[in-house]
């Protein structure tokens, strides 16, 4: 999916590197943030296709920065996926309810990651 941009807003680097090497797999172009702050100016300068947004960030939290991306009306379709380590199911319903488009738990899967994207960016794409 080469024509497939994403955004991964993540600050632990070796969570990043991961993330990395899964994209590439997944033949996604990718564009890094270690903060929500700078992940915002990524978002309206690129507009990505995707973002993947770690939920415990320095200064402003994922679910802030999701918050601010989806009351803004250029940026609200696109799909953000929560990435965290929080498996309760009430943080699920909170990540639902602020507009996440999906929660990925980590540690997370590499195949069922590619998985869900491919789902989110083909819908109608049945397994083989």
């Amino acid at each position: 999916m080469a024509d497939k941009t994403i955004l991964v807003i993540e600050d632990n680097e070796m969570n990043m590197k991961l993330m990395r090497a899964v994209l590439k797999t997944g033949h996604y172009r990718m564009l890094e943030a270690v903060d929500a702050e700078t992940g915002l100016r990524l978002v309206r300068e690129h507009h990505p296709d995707l973002i993947l947004m770690d939920i415990q960030l320095p200064g402003m939290d994922g679910l802030s920065a999701t918050k601010i991306i989806k009351a803004d009306p250029d940026l609200k379709d696109i799909p953000i996926f929560a990435l965290t380590g929080f498996a309760m199911e009430s943080d699920k319903e909170k990540a639902s309810d602020i507009g996440f488009a999906g929660y990925i738990v980590k540690p997370f899967s590499v195949k069922g990651l590619l998985a869900t994207l491919a789902d989110c960016f083909n819908p109608h794409r049945t397994e083989n």
